[in-house]
């Protein structure tokens, strides 16, 4: 999994439970330019996305084909570091897939770079779920992925960061307790590599998780300010701006950071080896917590290469420490993830409108999507139980879940739905100067605010 995007979580209104019908599908209308082609019921459809991962991406077609077995779904994971790049020249073929992800904000699969290659999915939503289709669903992720007055694809989930992963076995085999401060950090550090391990792992690299690292230790200096800037109300060169840099350097130089961050990846890199028992901290979010369960471990491990002998790690999130001594304890932000988007040319343009729409706003595929742990619905009427999931460690991760459900629920900073593609890599290359040594913060923070210009 990974670009691991983008959106906002916050409560909803009641939904009403809602079933698929073919009726409800068989003409629906793409765009002034398309109408529906094929059957709704059957057909083939081809999907390709980055994410979600095979086994998951498995149960959503196994559960969809028990109310529509003639519909075969394929899914075609793409390395989200290559997923912009493959996906322009297939739909300007005819050969493309049928639904493809999209995700709102940042550089890659954004919704306004692809968006204007897919079906308007309106008619089908009114169709599907009435002249009211909006109640019930996650109000983020409609705005978000609706460009120019048309939906462009229909949003899955929604996710949140600003907190760390942590690997408990680790923790507490050599009786540490998570950091809240950057000297707890530092010390918990020391401890781990004096037994040979790894501490913080993050790849500084194209996919921009070193962004959610960088508005965390904004929020410790200033709750708020990262928004602020990113609308262009703060500026880049406050002294905010310039600590925040600062802070993000003493991660390396304070010995948080594990060694190479600018020349690995946070997907496969940082991930593996967090999930192998490697390194007893990561820095991901809510889509990360499919990893508490054991078979989706199993199957993440196992893609890995990982020995299937590996004892499976008791992971839980904690708060990101409040590194700038400010006594904040950063918050949560949060966008709506990826969504999955009809392309204008497919020739089974019904069928995989069914399959998009079932996924992303019927109460069958949104209850598959709160169970695989991956994504929190963007149906309010539904939620998982986590309790009664096969977690790896029951009794020990399910307080710590139900304390991130909530806080998810209360995310009120977009993450990155609000920054455009340059302002996206602009950020990036600012992270990899400092921490590289080619910009000092005050340097990197006027580059920045020069960019903002």
């Amino acid at each position: 999994m990974s670009f691991r995007s983008r959106r906002h979580s916050r409560p909803l209104a009641l939904a009403t439970a809602l079933a698929i019908t073919a009726a409800a599908l068989a003409g629906c209308s793409s765009t002034s330019s398309s109408t529906a082609s094929g059957s709704a019921t059957s057909g083939t459809v081809r999907w390709w996305g980055w994410t979600p991962d095979q086994n998951v991406a498995t149960n959503l077609i196994t559960a969809f084909n028990k109310k529509y077995p003639k519909i075969h779904v394929t899914f075609k994971k793409v390395p989200d570091q290559t997923f912009g790049a493959a996906l322009r020249p297939a739909l300007a073929s005819n050969v493309g897939p049928d639904v493809y992800n999209l995700l709102v904000g940042g550089s890659g699969a954004s919704a306004t770079i692809f968006g204007s290659k897919s079906v308007d999915l309106t008619p089908a939503m009114t169709k599907l779920r009435g002249s009211n289709w909006k109640t019930g669903l996650y109000p983020a992720g409609i705005t978000d992925f609706t460009v120019d007055g048309r939906l462009v694809a229909a949003q899955v989930g929604k996710v949140a960061a600003g907190f760390l992963w942590i690997n408990k076995d680790l923790f507490d085999k050599y009786n540490l307790t998570p950091p809240k401060t950057m000297s707890e950090w530092v010390s918990v550090c020391k401890t781990f590599r004096s037994h040979g391990l790894g501490c913080f792992k993050e790849g500084v690299d194209a996919a921009g998780f070193e962004v959610d690292t960088l508005h965390s230790i904004a929020d410790s200096i200033q709750p708020g300010w990262w928004t602020k800037v990113i609308a262009g109300k703060a500026k880049w060169t406050d002294s905010t701006g310039v600590k925040m840099w600062q802070v993000w350097k003493q991660l390396d130089t304070n010995g948080i950071l594990d060694p190479g961050a600018l020349g690995i990846q946070q997907y496969p890199d940082a991930n593996n080896a967090f999930l192998a028992g490697k390194a007893p901290m990561v820095q991901m979010g809510t889509w990360y917590r499919q990893y508490t369960s054991k078979p989706n471990l199993a199957a993440a491990l196992s893609a890995a290469g990982v020995p299937s002998d590996t004892k499976q790690i008791t992971m839980v999130p904690i708060p990101f420490p409040d590194v700038a001594g400010s006594g904040n304890t950063p918050g949560l932000f949060g966008d709506p993830d990826y969504a999955l988007a009809v392309n204008k040319k497919s020739k089974n343009i019904a069928a995989a409108t069914t399959f998009a729409l079932w996924v992303s706003s019927t109460k069958e595929g949104q209850q598959v999507i709160a169970n695989n742990l991956d994504e929190d619905p963007v149906l309010e009427s539904v939620g998982a139980d986590v309790s009664k999931l096969p977690l790896v460690d029951v009794a020990v991760q399910t307080p710590y879940l139900n304390t991130l459900a909530k806080q998810g629920g209360n995310v009120t900073q977009p993450r990155l739905a609000n920054i455009s593609p340059l302002l996206d890599e602009s950020i990036k290359n600012a992270a990899s100067t400092v921490l590289g040594g080619q910009a000092s913060p005050a340097q990197a923070a006027a580059t920045l605010q020069s960019s903002a210009k």
